[in-house]
Protein backbone atom coordinates (compact mmCIF):
# COMPACT_ATOMS: atom_id res chain seq x y z
CA UNK A 1 0.00 0.00 0.00
CA UNK A 2 1.41 3.76 -0.68
CA UNK A 3 0.69 6.16 0.99
CA UNK A 4 0.22 9.06 -1.39
CA UNK A 5 0.43 13.15 -0.20
CA UNK A 6 -2.24 15.12 -2.30
CA UNK A 7 -0.91 18.46 -2.84
CA UNK A 8 -3.07 21.95 -3.18
CA UNK A 9 -0.25 24.44 -1.21
CA UNK A 10 2.61 24.92 -3.84
CA UNK A 11 4.36 26.37 -0.75
CA UNK A 12 4.19 23.22 1.80
CA UNK A 13 8.08 23.31 2.93
CA UNK A 14 8.69 20.44 2.00
CA UNK A 15 8.36 20.85 -1.73
CA UNK A 16 10.90 23.42 -1.30
CA UNK A 17 13.59 21.84 -2.87
CA UNK A 18 11.17 21.04 -6.31
CA UNK A 19 11.71 25.21 -6.26
CA UNK A 20 15.36 25.20 -6.29
CA UNK A 21 17.26 25.06 -9.65
CA UNK A 22 20.81 26.16 -8.76
CA UNK A 23 23.50 23.47 -8.06
CA UNK A 24 24.62 25.42 -4.50
CA UNK A 25 20.70 25.07 -3.46
CA UNK A 26 21.56 21.39 -3.23
CA UNK A 27 25.20 21.06 -2.09
CA UNK A 28 24.49 21.62 1.68
CA UNK A 29 22.11 18.50 2.06
CA UNK A 30 23.98 16.51 -1.04
CA UNK A 31 20.51 16.61 -2.49
CA UNK A 32 19.76 16.20 -6.50
CA UNK A 33 16.21 16.74 -8.62
CA UNK A 34 15.69 14.49 -11.97
CA UNK A 35 12.77 14.57 -13.41
CA UNK A 36 10.83 13.21 -16.10
CA UNK A 37 10.03 9.41 -16.43
CA UNK A 38 12.90 7.94 -18.44
CA UNK A 39 15.43 9.46 -16.07
CA UNK A 40 13.32 9.08 -12.57
CA UNK A 41 12.66 5.71 -13.86
CA UNK A 42 16.05 4.57 -14.43
CA UNK A 43 16.98 6.13 -11.15
CA UNK A 44 14.44 3.88 -9.33
CA UNK A 45 16.11 0.74 -10.55
CA UNK A 46 19.32 1.71 -8.37
CA UNK A 47 19.75 1.83 -5.13
CA UNK A 48 19.94 5.73 -4.92
CA UNK A 49 18.12 6.72 -2.14
CA UNK A 50 15.07 8.24 -2.71
CA UNK A 51 13.55 11.15 -0.41
CA UNK A 52 10.42 12.11 -2.13
CA UNK A 53 8.57 11.81 -5.27
CA UNK A 54 6.04 14.42 -6.98
CA UNK A 55 3.77 13.15 -9.36
CA UNK A 56 0.55 13.37 -10.91
CA UNK A 57 -1.66 10.07 -9.94
CA UNK A 58 -1.21 8.92 -13.77
CA UNK A 59 2.17 8.52 -13.11
CA UNK A 60 2.12 6.60 -9.91
CA UNK A 61 -1.10 4.19 -11.62
CA UNK A 62 1.60 3.51 -14.74
CA UNK A 63 4.82 3.07 -12.70
CA UNK A 64 3.27 1.55 -9.45
CA UNK A 65 5.59 -1.47 -9.84
CA UNK A 66 9.02 0.65 -9.94
CA UNK A 67 7.89 2.71 -6.69
CA UNK A 68 6.78 -0.35 -4.21
CA UNK A 69 10.08 -1.50 -4.91
CA UNK A 70 11.58 1.20 -2.77
CA UNK A 71 11.04 2.74 0.53
CA UNK A 72 10.03 5.90 -0.38
CA UNK A 73 9.19 8.21 3.02
CA UNK A 74 7.22 10.85 0.96
CA UNK A 75 4.61 10.45 -2.81
CA UNK A 76 3.22 13.77 -3.37
CA UNK A 77 0.37 13.82 -5.87
CA UNK A 78 -0.61 16.81 -7.97
CA UNK A 79 -1.71 17.85 -10.97
CA UNK A 80 0.60 18.63 -14.09
CA UNK A 81 -0.64 22.15 -13.47
CA UNK A 82 0.18 22.74 -9.93
CA UNK A 83 3.70 20.55 -11.07
CA UNK A 84 4.20 23.47 -13.44
CA UNK A 85 3.50 26.16 -11.02
CA UNK A 86 5.79 25.11 -8.55
CA UNK A 87 8.66 24.37 -10.73
CA UNK A 88 7.51 27.92 -12.37
CA UNK A 89 7.71 27.40 -16.14
CA UNK A 90 5.97 24.49 -18.41
CA UNK A 91 6.96 21.00 -17.77
CA UNK A 92 6.43 18.28 -20.75
CA UNK A 93 6.57 15.15 -18.14
CA UNK A 94 4.76 14.40 -14.88
CA UNK A 95 7.26 13.69 -12.48
CA UNK A 96 10.20 14.46 -10.76
CA UNK A 97 12.30 12.96 -7.99
CA UNK A 98 14.28 13.91 -4.78
CA UNK A 99 17.31 11.75 -4.29
CA UNK A 100 20.41 11.89 -2.19
CA UNK A 101 23.63 12.16 -4.29
CA UNK A 102 25.50 8.72 -4.20
CA UNK A 103 28.74 8.80 -2.23
CA UNK A 104 31.77 9.17 -4.81
CA UNK A 105 33.88 6.58 -5.41
CA UNK A 106 37.55 6.67 -4.18
CA UNK A 107 40.28 7.44 -6.74
CA UNK A 108 41.79 3.79 -6.63
CA UNK A 109 38.17 1.66 -6.97
CA UNK A 110 37.81 3.41 -10.41
CA UNK A 111 38.04 0.90 -13.66
CA UNK A 112 40.97 0.58 -16.13
CA UNK A 113 39.34 2.60 -18.56
CA UNK A 114 38.18 6.13 -17.12
CA UNK A 115 36.81 9.81 -18.97
CA UNK A 116 38.20 12.69 -16.86
CA UNK A 117 37.19 16.16 -17.71
CA UNK A 118 39.19 19.53 -16.53
CA UNK A 119 37.43 22.96 -16.61
CA UNK A 120 34.27 21.99 -18.66
CA UNK A 121 32.02 24.82 -17.78
CA UNK A 122 28.80 23.30 -19.26
CA UNK A 123 26.04 21.62 -17.70
CA UNK A 124 24.66 19.94 -20.86
CA UNK A 125 28.60 18.35 -21.69
CA UNK A 126 28.90 16.44 -18.58
CA UNK A 127 25.59 14.92 -19.19
CA UNK A 128 25.96 13.98 -22.71
CA UNK A 129 29.58 12.39 -21.92
CA UNK A 130 28.10 10.46 -19.12
CA UNK A 131 25.29 9.37 -21.59
CA UNK A 132 28.37 8.34 -24.13
CA UNK A 133 30.52 6.90 -21.47
CA UNK A 134 27.73 4.45 -20.14
CA UNK A 135 26.59 3.65 -24.44
CA UNK A 136 30.21 2.53 -25.22
CA UNK A 137 31.18 0.86 -21.83
CA UNK A 138 33.37 2.92 -19.88
CA UNK A 139 32.15 3.28 -16.53
CA UNK A 140 34.31 5.14 -14.36
CA UNK A 141 34.39 9.28 -14.94
CA UNK A 142 36.33 11.54 -13.16
CA UNK A 143 35.46 15.72 -12.56
CA UNK A 144 36.38 18.27 -10.79
CA UNK A 145 35.08 19.63 -7.48
CA UNK A 146 34.54 22.68 -8.59
CA UNK A 147 32.84 22.71 -11.44
CA UNK A 148 28.99 21.43 -12.58
CA UNK A 149 27.76 18.37 -10.11
CA UNK A 150 27.18 15.55 -12.33
CA UNK A 151 23.92 15.14 -10.20
CA UNK A 152 22.15 18.58 -11.35
CA UNK A 153 19.18 18.86 -12.56
CA UNK A 154 20.41 19.22 -16.33
CA UNK A 155 23.19 16.97 -16.31
CA UNK A 156 21.29 14.47 -15.50
CA UNK A 157 18.17 15.08 -17.80
CA UNK A 158 20.52 15.20 -20.52
CA UNK A 159 22.70 11.77 -19.51
CA UNK A 160 18.73 10.06 -19.43
CA UNK A 161 19.79 9.01 -15.97
CA UNK A 162 22.70 7.02 -17.46
CA UNK A 163 25.09 9.14 -14.81
CA UNK A 164 23.51 6.89 -12.36
CA UNK A 165 25.66 3.85 -14.01
CA UNK A 166 29.15 4.99 -13.66
CA UNK A 167 31.47 5.68 -10.94
CA UNK A 168 32.23 8.60 -10.40
CA UNK A 169 34.92 10.74 -8.35
CA UNK A 170 35.13 14.28 -7.95
CA UNK A 171 38.82 15.51 -7.47
CA UNK A 172 39.99 18.64 -6.18
CA UNK A 173 43.48 19.28 -7.78
CA UNK A 174 43.99 18.32 -11.14
CA UNK A 175 47.99 18.33 -11.09
CA UNK A 176 47.91 16.01 -7.48
CA UNK A 177 45.52 13.63 -9.15
CA UNK A 178 46.95 13.21 -12.66
CA UNK A 179 50.46 12.28 -10.33
CA UNK A 180 48.16 9.64 -7.91
CA UNK A 181 46.73 8.06 -11.64
CA UNK A 182 50.09 7.99 -12.53
CA UNK A 183 51.11 6.49 -9.51
CA UNK A 184 48.42 3.46 -10.26
CA UNK A 185 49.36 2.83 -13.38
CA UNK A 186 47.56 4.48 -15.93
CA UNK A 187 48.44 6.06 -18.80
CA UNK A 188 47.01 9.63 -19.29
CA UNK A 189 46.00 10.80 -22.57
CA UNK A 190 45.22 14.09 -23.36
CA UNK A 191 42.58 15.18 -26.08
CA UNK A 192 44.23 18.54 -28.01
CA UNK A 193 45.65 19.84 -30.95
CA UNK A 194 49.30 20.34 -30.40
CA UNK A 195 52.49 20.37 -33.06
CA UNK A 196 53.40 16.86 -31.72
CA UNK A 197 49.92 15.26 -31.19
CA UNK A 198 49.45 11.69 -32.00
CA UNK A 199 46.39 11.64 -34.65
CA UNK A 200 43.44 9.07 -33.05
CA UNK A 201 43.62 7.30 -36.04
CA UNK A 202 47.39 5.76 -35.03
CA UNK A 203 47.04 6.01 -31.17
CA UNK A 204 48.79 2.79 -29.68
CA UNK A 205 46.27 2.33 -26.64
CA UNK A 206 47.13 0.62 -23.42
CA UNK A 207 45.19 -1.52 -21.05
CA UNK A 208 44.63 0.98 -18.04
CA UNK A 209 44.10 4.14 -19.36
CA UNK A 210 42.79 7.90 -18.83
CA UNK A 211 41.27 10.30 -21.54
CA UNK A 212 41.10 13.77 -20.25
CA UNK A 213 39.13 16.28 -21.87
CA UNK A 214 39.79 19.78 -21.68
CA UNK A 215 37.41 23.32 -21.02
CA UNK A 216 35.01 24.25 -24.26
CA UNK A 217 36.74 26.92 -25.63
CA UNK A 218 40.57 27.03 -23.93
CA UNK A 219 41.08 23.32 -24.17
CA UNK A 220 43.72 21.85 -21.92
CA UNK A 221 46.91 24.34 -20.14
CA UNK A 222 50.57 23.54 -21.16
CA UNK A 223 51.16 22.94 -17.47
CA UNK A 224 48.66 20.00 -17.30
CA UNK A 225 49.36 18.83 -21.34
CA UNK A 226 53.44 18.47 -19.81
CA UNK A 227 51.74 16.17 -17.19
CA UNK A 228 50.47 13.83 -19.56
CA UNK A 229 52.25 11.06 -21.29
CA UNK A 230 50.52 11.63 -25.04
CA UNK A 231 48.22 14.22 -26.79
CA UNK A 232 46.00 12.63 -29.41
CA UNK A 233 43.84 14.80 -31.64
CA UNK A 234 41.19 14.06 -34.09
CA UNK A 235 42.08 14.66 -37.46
CA UNK A 236 39.61 17.12 -38.93
CA UNK A 237 39.43 18.83 -42.42
CA UNK A 238 40.84 21.67 -43.42
CA UNK A 239 39.71 25.22 -42.15
CA UNK A 240 37.75 22.97 -39.24
CA UNK A 241 39.15 23.83 -35.71
CA UNK A 242 37.25 21.51 -33.55
CA UNK A 243 34.79 19.11 -32.53
CA UNK A 244 32.03 20.05 -29.51
CA UNK A 245 33.88 18.69 -26.40
CA UNK A 246 31.07 16.32 -25.84
CA UNK A 247 31.03 14.95 -29.82
CA UNK A 248 34.94 15.20 -29.53
CA UNK A 249 34.83 12.51 -26.01
CA UNK A 250 32.35 10.14 -27.59
CA UNK A 251 34.11 9.40 -30.68
CA UNK A 252 37.66 8.91 -28.87
CA UNK A 253 36.14 7.10 -26.07
CA UNK A 254 34.73 4.84 -29.18
CA UNK A 255 38.15 4.20 -30.62
CA UNK A 256 39.77 4.33 -27.03
CA UNK A 257 37.77 1.12 -26.19
CA UNK A 258 38.04 -0.48 -29.51
CA UNK A 259 41.58 -0.21 -30.00
CA UNK A 260 42.01 -1.99 -26.06
CA UNK A 261 39.56 -4.66 -27.35
CA UNK A 262 41.39 -5.56 -30.54
CA UNK A 263 45.15 -4.54 -29.48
Amino acid sequence: MMNFITINDIHLPELNIYHQFRDNAFTSDNSFVADSPKVVNLLLETDIRVRSILATQEYYDTYSHLIKEKNIPQLFVASKALMQEIVGHKIHHNVMMHGTRPEPTPLDELDDQIIMLDEISSTQNIGSIARSAAAIGINSYLLPAHGPHPYSRRALRVSMGHISMLKTHLYDDIHETIMTLKENGYRIYAAEVTHDSTPLASVKVVDKWVLLMGHEGSGLSDDILDQCDEVVTIEMTEGVKSFNVGVAASIMMYQFKQRVNHN
